[in-house]
């Protein structure tokens, strides 16, 4: 009898754990691509669009402000013959004023478990399911970032990671309710002080807010290059850039 019970009460606890393990799954995964990244024909978000560029030959840096607005133009099928969306970047004045410039177009793909994006054929994955705290992947896996001639090497590698899951965020626009955090990169190689030697930064974190889309990004890529005489001959690499994108209104 002893042994009845003992076997009972195992496969009873074992029942439980299974019970509250599926649960927990589909609690973890009931938000979907959609949920956080809604592509619509008709929809836009516009943002303020502060860029950073290198000017001086390179040794210093400036920001220029803009009105940048991302506008779902139409349903596509990308190169890979996947039901796609086409997004067209259009600037215009910080205040407002002026008719929109459309400057690009990329496209974006919900594939079943992952949210990419195709920037200039960079092929980026945005998000990835399941939408959890710390839950992280290769969001850059599919970018040649191991070739000698690659100029996208400080790319290499990069976790992106769920952070602050369903947490309110601040925009200039307003209190977006529940929101995910994508931590990309956050790293220094050498230091900025030394004029003496190589020096590198990068810095990437993406907010999708729940029924809008990207709602922050924040991105850096900063190199310093010593010259032949330093310091007065260092100097900071063509490649160094950044942009800031705060959304101030969508539909």
């Amino acid at each position: 009898m002893k042994h009845f019970f003992r076997i009972f009460f195992s496969g009873l606890a074992i029942s439980l754990l299974a019970i509250g393990c599926s649960k927990e799954t589909e609690t973890l995964e009931t938000a979907s691509l959609a949920d956080y990244w809604p592509m619509v024909p008709g929809k836009y978000i516009i943002y303020q669009l502060d860029s950073t560029i290198t000017q001086n030959f390179g040794t210093a840096f400036k920001t220029v402000s803009y009105q940048a607005r991302d506008l779902v133009d139409a349903e596509i099928t990308d190169g890979m013959n996947r039901p796609s969306y086409r997004v067209v970047r259009s600037i215009r004045n910080l205040d407002g004023t002026g008719a929109w410039k459309p400057i690009a177009t990329y496209s974006i793909t919900h594939n079943g478990k992952t949210g990419e994006s195709n920037e200039d054929n960079l092929r980026f994955i945005k998000l990835q399911l399941p939408i959890r705290e710390n839950f992280s992947w290769k969001g850059n896996s599919y970018i040649d970032t191991y070739s000698p001639s690659s100029p996208f090497k400080y790319l290499d590698g990069w976790d992106y990671i769920y952070e602050m899951v369903g947490m309110p965020f601040e925009t200039p626009m307003k209190t977006v309710d529940s929101t995910i955090t994508i931590h990309q990169r956050d790293e220094e190689i050498g230091s900025e002080s030394d004029k003496l030697n190589y020096f590198e930064k990068n810095y990437s974190v993406e907010v999708y807010g729940k029924g809008i889309g990207l709602i922050y990004k924040e991105f850096l890529h900063k190199e310093y290059q010593a010259g032949n005489t330093p310091p007065a001959s260092g100097k900071y690499m063509d490649g160094t850039y950044g942009i800031r994108l705060r959304m101030i209104d969508h539909n």
